[in-house]
């Protein structure tokens, strides 16, 4: 439930009366306006909050599901705000967004908007009493990274230690951890390579133009950033820089897991990676409906899970293109269930499928009857499904979705189709395709015996590593000595630029020495002449 601003501090005494000495006071800033961000980030408050400790957390959206031990502060968009962020999915629904970095560049303004909208959320009152009530404490805060590097200024405001949790590539980062960029081997998001094999230098050129792209596109965000900054705490001598905010980060966490997933890349100690961390080890158990529905599907057949996440509603897709995909499914042997937001409007009615507004999603993913998932490639759902071996289907959107398709298709997952010219054939024959070639199958489940493979799991990790920072008041310790350096010396501008002075200079007085060596010989040669000349005169 909601909590309102007055009552928090009583809140969290109470939490911590209820939980004992041992639990530290947690507080978590998931302002994400992307649902699937959120039920990762929720699932480590979720974690959290079992383990004992007493957990906050902020966020804009409702969470689809929240612990009762979970603290919850809502701070709502206005309506305006999330039809603003509702129509850019749907414009980006409507473009090709096959390259990720040119897709993000192109809706660069409506982005900036969205981003923006996040820092409102610091101007909220709720927030401002986090640190403005004094009977608050806490020990560590946790902000969930979606370009809202502004949020940083709450754990500064509180003097207490960091931790940022990533869903995004850590490419987005790496330049503020420090991370070695090594564009030569290691490729961008959109960038799609074989796990082990090198670049070709084709691949190598685009590399570079990517990752340009993509420091650009974090520029401009950090730019527009840093003006809002200036606006919230520029009469607050007690606040940093906001390229200083970097400095109080003591982990990141990625949802990722380098090992299995690639790239193969050198990570700084600060980074941990915690990829499945939404995955439960054992799921619960599933909605009768839905249970009974798996469970009527036939075990040579099975069934199918389409699902195109929380950001893509059903007024984003071309109405021409949903009843493509009805026309197909609706005609298969397989149960298929189908995550719709619009039940008073469904595609239409077909005895195998079963409509729902929410959906477990892991839950569902990891019951054997599913054969296939449908998926619009968001990291979340991919990494679900190949957690629990199920081959995928993919129909990007927007953002990295693009670039995670191309990457289930590379390791042999399954396959893709762009949504905005998805025809009826070529549905079938891809469904078809997977349904009934087990390389896919055997592909998707080799791997998720090898994602699984891991001395820690991601909820052990979690809780190592947050206690870690927790029992050492901060880990400034793993930081790397890039964090606190600036950009000249951190790419040794600085020695280059001295190097070349000193060739300079060196070569300055090389020219020096050979030009007054060149006239010094040259003049004793002419002076020489006229003697020679003259002795022959002499002679005549």
């Amino acid at each position: 439930m909601a909590v309102h601003s007055n009552s928090i501090p009583f809140l969290l005494m109470l939490a911590l009366v209820a939980s004992g000495s041992q639990g530290a006071n947690i507080l978590g800033l998931f302002t994400s306006l992307s649902p699937s961000h959120l039920v990762i980030q929720m699932s480590m408050a979720k974690i959290l909050a079992e383990s004992g400790h007493n957990v906050t957390v902020v966020t804009a959206l409702k969470p689809p599901l929240l612990h009762p031990s979970v603290n919850h502060i809502q701070v709502p968009l206005d309506e305006a705000d999330g039809k603003s962020f509702g129509a850019l999915v749907a414009d980006m629904a409507k473009r090709d967004t096959s390259n990720a970095v040119i897709s993000m560049l192109v809706a660069m303004g409506s982005l900036t908007s969205a981003f923006g909208k996040m820092a409102d959320v610091l101007r909220h009152q709720k927030v401002k009493d986090l640190y403005e009530h004094t009977d608050n404490h806490f020990d560590l805060v946790i902000v969930g990274y979606f370009m809202n590097s502004l949020q940083l200024s709450v754990a500064h405001k509180l003097k207490v230690p960091q931790i940022v949790a990533l869903s995004n590539p850590p490419s987005l980062l790496g330049s503020v951890l420090g991370n070695p960029s090594e564009i030569s081997y290691v490729p961008s998001m959109n960038l799609i390579v074989k796990r082990g094999q090198p670049m070709t230098f084709v691949q190598r050129v685009q590399n570079i133009f990517a990752t340009m792209g993509s420091w650009i596109f974090m520029r401009v965000i950090e730019h527009n950033n840093d003006k809002i900054y200036k606006d919230l705490y520029g009469d607050d001598p007690s606040m940093p820089r906001y390229e200083d905010l970097y400095k109080n980060i003591s982990l990141i966490l990625f949802s990722s897991h380098g090992i299995s997933e690639g790239p193969i890349r050198p990570n700084v100690p600060a980074v941990i990676e915690v990829g499945g961390i939404q995955v439960k080890d054992q799921p619960d158990p599933l909605p009768e409906n839905i249970e009974d529905f798996l469970n009527s599907a036939s075990s040579d057949d099975g069934a199918i899970f389409l699902s195109l996440g929380s950001n893509v509603k059903a007024e984003h897709i071309k109405s021409d293109t949903v009843q493509k995909m009805f026309n197909v499914i609706s005609k298969l042997k397989q149960k298929v269930i189908w995550k719709w937001d619009n039940l008073e409007n469904t595609p239409g009615k077909s005895e195998n499928i079963l409509y729902a507004k929410w959906l477990p999603q892991d839950d569902i993913l990891a019951h054997p009857k599913i054969r296939l998932f449908i998926t619009h490639a968001g990291k979340g759902g991919v990494t679900e499904a190949q957690y629990h071996g199920k081959p995928m289907l993919a129909l990007p959107v927007f953002g990295d979705q693009p670039g995670n398709a191309a990457a289930l298709v590379t390791q042999g997952f399954g396959l893709s189709l762009s949504l905005l010219t998805l025809e009826e054939q070529s549905f079938r024959d891809t469904i078809h395709e997977i349904l009934e070639n087990p390389k896919y199958n055997r592909a998707v489940k080799a791997f998720s015996s090898l994602y699984r493979d891991r001395p820690l799991s991601a909820r052990q990790t979690l809780l190592y590593w947050v206690d870690y920072v927790i029992r050492h008041h901060g880990a400034a310790h793993l930081q790397s000595p890039v964090v606190h350096m600036g950009f000249v010396a951190a790419y040794n501008l600085d020695i280059y630029a001295l190097l070349l002075a000193l060739l300079f200079v060196i070569y300055l007085c090389s020219k020096l020495v050979f030009c007054g060596l060149y006239r010094k010989l040259f003049s004793n040669k002419s002076k020489s002449h006229p003697k020679q000349k003259s002795k022959k005169q002499k002679k005549q």
